[in-house]
């Protein structure tokens, strides 16, 4: 089962989120470290014991943070699965965790990889 894990960036950018239904099982340990190796900068938080992905991303203004912050909409919609998106000047958080199982599935790091294709 981990061999479906070890992809590159590239490869996670290509996959598409499947639906993720209340009682799928959440990404083990193992398999969220093999995946979050493979993303730029990504962390994973726990809040409320429930691990989420996150990354911030700088930008010099407030029109470019808010520009890139409908991109990230946009891929959310596209994919069915939508993040958490804290918008500043010159910055975007982006928090992606499946609330259905409470933790993380593959699709979170599908969309994280699909947020660092579209980043400048």
């Amino acid at each position: 089962m981990m061999n479906e894990f070890n992809l590159d960036p590239e490869a996670l950018t290509q996959l598409r989120c499947e639906v993720c239904h209340k009682g799928a099982p959440a990404l083990d340990y193992d398999q969220q470290q093999t995946l979050l190796a493979q993303l730029d900068e990504w962390r994973i938080e726990v809040r409320e014991g429930i691990p989420q992905l996150e990354k911030s991303f700088k930008f010099d203004n407030f029109l470019s943070a808010w520009s890139f912050a409908n991109r990230i909409a946009e891929i959310a919609e596209d994919e069915g699965h939508h993040p958490a998106i804290l918008l500043e000047w010159g910055k975007v958080t982006v928090t992606w965790w499946s609330h259905s199982i409470k933790g993380l599935h593959k699709n979170d790091f599908i969309c994280a990889a699909k947020c660092d294709e579209v980043s400048p």
